[in-house]
C-alpha cells in the first residue's frame, strides 16, 4: 500500500522535485545545444565541449535515477528483460528475510550481548544516576503526580464489583491452596535469628512494668477481677482477715518477675520463650507436624467464614477509598510522603558509597542474566515482525524516511556528471589542438 501524499515527508516531496527538474534541466540543455551546433557552426567546437557536459548530466541523472530506483522497485515494470537485470531490481523487498536477521544480530551484537551490556554498565554508576535522579525535586514531584493520577484510577477499577469479586474469590482460593506453614516458619526463622523477640520482649516487659508502676488502682481492678473470673477472689477475701493480702502478693509478685525478666536476659522464662520459638519454627517447616496441620486448618476455616471475608472486604474498600480520596486533594498528605520518601531514597542513595555498589552489582548482575536469556527471543521478536510487515507498506516507509537524502543523489548525478563532461571536453579539444 502506497504512502498517500499527505503521509509523504516535506524533504522527500522537495528533493524529488528538484532532482527531477535538474533531470529535465540537463536534457533541455542537452537538446538546445545539438540544435545550437547545428545554427552556429562556427562555435561547433566549445558547443560539442558543453554538450558533452550537458551529455554527462544526463547520463548520470538517468543513472543514478535506476540505481535509487531498483532499491525499492522494479522500473522496467513488465518488459521482457534479462533475467540477470530483473534480479537485481525490488533489492529491499527481495532481500527482505536477510534485512530482519541483520538487524536482529546487529541489535544482538551491538546493544544485547552480556558483554555489551557489562561493560556499558561497568563504566557507569547506574545507582548514583538513579539515586540523583530521585533527589530531584522536580523529578520527585513528577514520579509523585504519575502516582497520584494513576492509583485512584487503578482503585476505581479494582472496585468495580465484577472485578472485585473476581479478585476476591481468585485471591481466596490461591490462598486456600498456599500451606501458611512454610511462610510461617521462615518468618519465625528472621525473627529468632535477628534477635527480634527479645527485642520486642523487652518493650513489651518496659511498657507493662511501668504501667503496673504507674497504676496501682487499675492494676487491683484487673486483679480483682482476674480472682473473680477464676473463682479465687472469696479465698482471697477471707485471708484478708488473716492479715493475708492475697490480691497485692500476686501484684508484687508479678511485677518482681518482670523485673527479673528485664534485668536478667538469661531468666529461665526468656530461655523457654526462646526454646519454644525454635521449636515453633521447626514443626512449621514439616507440612505434617501437628503445628502445620492445625495452622492450615485454621487459616481455611477462616476463609470459611462468610463474616471475616466480609470484614476484610469491607475493610479493603474503607482503606482503598480513603486512599483514593486523598490522592485526588491537591494537598493530598499521602501524595506528599511519598515524595519525601523517594527524595529521602535518592538522597540516602547518592550519600550512601556502599549501597551504591551493592546497588551497582545486584544490577549489573541482573541485567547481564537478563540479556543472556532473552536477547535471543528479542531479535527472534524483531525478525519475526520484519518479516511480518507489507513489502510495499516497508519500502513507503523507508523511503519516506531516508528517500528525501536518496532523491539528492540523482541532483548530484546530474551536476557531478556534468563537471565531469565539462572536463572530458576540455580535454579532448585541448587533444585536438595539439594534434
Amino acid at each position: 500500500m502506497a504512502i498517500p501524499d499527505r503521509d509523504i515527508s516535506p524533504s522527500l516531496q522537495r528533493s524529488k522535485k528538484f532532482a527531477t527538474w535538474a533531470l529535465i534541466a540537463a536534457v533541455c540543455v542537452w537538446i538546445a545545444l545539438m540544435v545550437t551546433a547545428k545554427l552556429v557552426p562556427e562555435y561547433v567546437w566549445l558547443i560539442h565541449i558543453l554538450m558533452l557536459s550537458a551529455e554527462a548530466g544526463v547520463v548520470g541523472g538517468l543513472a543514478d535515477w535506476y540505481a535509487i530506483t531498483v532499491l525499492f522497485r522494479n522500473p522496467f515494470g513488465k518488459m521482457p528483460i534479462p533475467k540477470f537485470l530483473r534480479d537485481h531490481t525490488e533489492i529491499i523487498p527481495r532481500n527482505k528475510a536477510r534485512i530482519a536477521e541483520s538487524m536482529g544480530r546487529f541489535v544482538q551484537e551491538n546493544f544485547l550481548s552480556p558483554q555489551i551490556v557489562e561493560k556499558s554498565l561497568s563504566n557507569t554508576d547506574v545507582s548514583l544516576a538513579v539515586g540523583q535522579w530521585l533527589a530531584n525535586p522536580k523529578n520527585n514531584v513528577q514520579v509523585t503526580q504519575v502516582i497520584q493520577q494513576t492509583a485512584p484510577k487503578v482503585f476505581e477499577f479494582i472496585g468495580q464489583e465484577q472485578i472485585a469479586h473476581f479478585i476476591q474469590s481468585n485471591s481466596v482460593q490461591w490462598v486456600k491452596n498456599t500451606d501458611v506453614n512454610y511462610l510461617a516458619s521462615e518468618m519465625l526463622r528472621a525473627v529468632l535469628e535477628n534477635d527480634f523477640h527479645q527485642d520486642v520482649l523487652q518493650r513489651g516487659l518496659d511498657v507493662a512494668h511501668e504501667w503496673m508502676i504507674q497504676h496501682p488502682e487499675q492494676v487491683q481492678r484487673l486483679s480483682k477481677q482476674l480472682f473473680k473470673e477464676i473463682g479465687v477472689w472469696k479465698i482471697a477475701k477471707g485471708a484478708s482477715f488473716f492479715g493475708l493480702d492475697v490480691q497485692q502478693r500476686s501484684i508484687d509478685s508479678l511485677i518482681q518477675k518482670i523485673e527479673a525478666m528485664l534485668s536478667d536476659a538469661n531468666h529461665p522464662w526468656r530461655v523457654h520463650i526462646e526454646e519454644f520459638g525454635q521449636e515453633l519454627m521447626l514443626q512449621l517447616a514439616d507440612k505434617n507436624s501437628a503445628a502445620s496441620i492445625k495452622l492450615n486448618e485454621m487459616k481455611n476455616s477462616l476463609l470459611e467464614s462468610p463474616q471475616v471475608l466480609n470484614f476484610i472486604s469491607g475493610a479493603v474498600v474503607i482503606l482503598c477509598d480513603a486512599i483514593k480520596n486523598d490522592l485526588e486533594k491537591p494537598n493530598s498528605g499521602i501524595a506528599e510522603n511519598i515524595r519525601i520518601a523517594i527524595q529521602q531514597v535518592g538522597e540516602n542513595i547518592v550519600s550512601n558509597d556502599s549501597v551504591r555498589q551493592l546497588l551497582n552489582e545486584k544490577i549489573g548482575g541482573i541485567a547481564i542474566n537478563l540479556s543472556d536469556q532473552y536477547s535471543e527471543k528479542v531479535i527472534r521478536f524483531i525478525s519475526e515482525r520484519i518479516h511480518e510487515w507489507d513489502s510495499r507498506e516497508m519500502i513507503d516507509k523507508i523511503e519516506n524516511e531516508v528517500g528525501g537524502d536518496l532523491h539528492m543523489i540523482r541532483v548530484n548525478g546530474v551536476v557531478v556528471g556534468a563537471f565531469i563532461g565539462l572536463a572530458l571536453g576540455i580535454i579532448r579539444a585541448i587533444v585536438d589542438v595539439l594534434l
